[in-house]
């Protein structure tokens, strides 16, 4: 399947939290689009592997996307090295994605940023010709192919955004998304397991925070940013916001 855009983040929820809303919308608006998680976010704190397989697919269900699958990088210690980034080529080149979205490129959890990279390098090569992979799913060679346009979250870290993208009509997605989340998002005081430091009900309403702060910039109510690794060209300047 062809996909439009198509979101590659390291951990089940980093893609709700820091997309939740710009999938929900291109959803909304008949593109194709899907998520695919490097890893299963078995180091997390709260819940487990099985947990959030659970977690990510009812996500899923809620954003509405074509695809969602998960690559079982080995989280915490997956690498930028040939092995992983032949993973992520033969994905990319099974959906031909016109943009990808990834991790930020620097952020308080080391994975965010060396995701990042990983993706960003993978990208590039999956556009090599002669770099041969096989589609997981036929066995048939892949041809080449580069996405069009890479963009990267703004997760914890504050990073000045490229792009600003209005999903005021989205935000009550994206929001029901994160929190099917259970173990991991507005934990009750009596909880069992440990507390962390996005389990607290506190961090959700700094994310609502943040996309406000982003929002107001583009005199709207909700928005996320993005940034990108090269300028971004218009076509028509009466078109930005």
């Amino acid at each position: 399947m062809k996909l439009d855009l198509l979101v590659i983040t390291v951990h089940p929820d980093d893609a709700e939290l820091g997309a939740g809303g710009t999938i929900a919308k291109y959803v909304a608006e008949g593109k194709k689009v899907g998520i695919v998680d490097l890893t299963q976010g078995e180091l997390g704190t709260r819940g487990n592997a099985e947990t959030r397989k659970m977690e990510a697919a009812r996500a899923a269900e809620i954003l509405g996307v074509n695809i969602r699958e998960n690559l079982k990088l080995q989280d915490g210690f997956f690498e930028n090295n040939k092995e992983h980034q032949l993973v992520i080529i033969e994905c990319v080149r099974r959906y031909c994605p016109e943009i990808v979205i990834t991790n930020a490129l620097d952020d308080r959890h080391p994975d965010h940023g060396r995701a990042s990279t990983l993706v960003n390098d993978a990208l590039f090569l999956s556009g090599l010709r002669r770099i041969e992979t096989t589609d997981l799913n036929t066995g048939v060679l892949q041809e080449a192919f580069r996405p069009r346009l890479q963009l990267q979250l703004i997760q914890d870290k504050y990073i000045q955004p490229d792009i600003i993208l209005d999903i005021t009509d989205y935000w009550d997605i994206k929001e029901k998304a994160v929190l099917a989340y259970t173990t991991q998002f507005n934990a009750t005081a009596n909880d069992s397991e440990p507390q962390t430091y996005i389990s607290n009900p506190d961090f959700m309403e700094s994310t609502k925070g943040r996309a406000m702060e982003f929002g107001r910039n583009i005199q709207v109510k909700y928005a996320e940013g993005f940034t990108a690794r090269k300028l971004l060209g218009v076509t028509d300047i009466f078109q930005l916001v």
